[in-house]
């Protein structure tokens, strides 16, 4: 149906004014870095080469509050976004560029980068022991990569390195909860025995980053890490030693963060020393008085480390003389990293069960 012309004159009196074209954006604020050109390095264009400058520097603290990318015109009328760590100490660590490009870099698949055909029917002692082992993995990189998530909202944008590598641990924890899922089930074995999850409980509820970084980077992920080196006499065929090989790989990113945040929080806030202390006392306390030695479930890590490492039931003595080497490997490493970190007092604090276990200083 046609509008008639005194209506549609009407309509057209009726619109608002379109306002002046307002072009302000192409004059940037004074004192932003502007004008600075980069070359691809021989990794590409990584955060070496771009994150340089005015720009590239990492602010000691950050009042932004909202989603304003680093070196971006701030605008008066962003809302606020409720971001707590405002202080580079922290969230930040030192090699954390380095570790995103890594991690973006050595990214693989589990669906075809793993030989699955390797796999061969294994007696019904070592299937049982393997898909124990990777149904108490599976468990425990669930934890892993739901964790970092949580502190995601609550890290500055000045800080974005940080969240770009703590997305990248998130995928790597998805790919090892997949892989670790997927051998558990391609032979016949099938999922086994769960945790009560004392241990990954106390990851999760950590209250503050580093809390959290301390439990889950340097103590969990450091002794999942000394466990997946052994993967070369756990592991029975060429498939299940890739997937350690690899899992090790992307572990060693997560800890190595770790590792570097605390001694970033010791070199530039060194007053919470005891704090940190109190961190990893919640979880040496956890381990030694949760599920993974004294209940069903811990000695069923245990046990079925001993039925890999000593190539079954039978050889169980031998195979159990090895895993508790592991043992203290597991744990002279984890000493070895605090002392990197700054933290070599933890020496005469370590947990009765645990001390033990260390080597003599040289």
């Amino acid at each position: 149906m046609a509008i008639d012309v005194d209506t549609l004159e009407k309509l057209r009196a009726e619109i608002t004014e379109v306002a002046p074209l307002d072009l302000s954006w192409l004059n940037p604020e004074e004192g932003l870095p502007r004008g600075i050109r980069v070359k691809p390095g021989k990794r590409g264009l990584t955060f070496d080469e771009i994150e340089i400058g005015a720009q590239g520097e990492v602010p000691p603290q950050s009042r932004n509050m909202t989603i304003r990318p680093r070196g971006a015109t701030a605008r008066p009328d962003a809302p606020r976004i409720s971001n707590p760590y405002g202080g580079r100490a922290d969230v930040y660590a030192e090699n954390t560029r380095l570790l995103y490009e890594e991690a973006i870099q050595r990214q693989w698949s589990s669906a075809t980068d793993i030989p699955w055909e390797s796999i061969q029917a294994l007696p019904d002692d070592m299937e049982r022991a393997m898909c124990q082992l990777c149904t108490l993995l599976t468990e425990v990189e669930f934890i892993a990569g739901d964790t970092p998530g949580q502190w995601m909202p609550h890290i500055d944008s000045e800080y974005h390195e940080v969240k770009l590598f703590l997305l990248t641990q998130i995928m790597d924890e998805a790919r090892h909860l997949d892989v670790f899922r997927k051998r558990a089930l391609a032979n016949g074995g099938g999922l086994m025995s769960s945790t009560p999850g004392d241990v990954l409980r106390v990851i999760i509820e950590a209250k503050d980053f580093t809390e959290m970084s301390a439990m889950m980077h340097v103590f969990a992920e450091g002794f999942v890490q000394s466990m997946f080196r052994m993967g070369e006499y756990i592991g029975q065929n060429e498939a299940e030693k890739r997937i350690f090989r690899l899992c090790g790989q992307d572990e060693s990113r997560h800890l190595g963060f770790g590792v570097m945040h605390l001694k970033y929080v010791l070199e530039n806030e060194p007053w919470r020393r005891e704090e940190l202390h109190h961190y990893l006392d919640k979880a040496e306390e956890a381990l030694a008085g949760g599920s993974s030695i004294d209940t069903e479930s811990g000695f069923a890590f245990i046990e079925s480390l001993a039925i890999l490492m000593g190539g079954g039931v039978k050889h169980f003595d031998k195979g159990l003389d090895m895993a508790m080497a592991v043992q203290r490997k597991r744990i002279n490493e984890y000493m070895h990293r605090l002392e990197v970190a700054g933290l070599g007092d933890r020496r005469e604090r370590m947990h009765p069960f645990m001390r033990p276990m260390l080597d003599p200083v040289n």
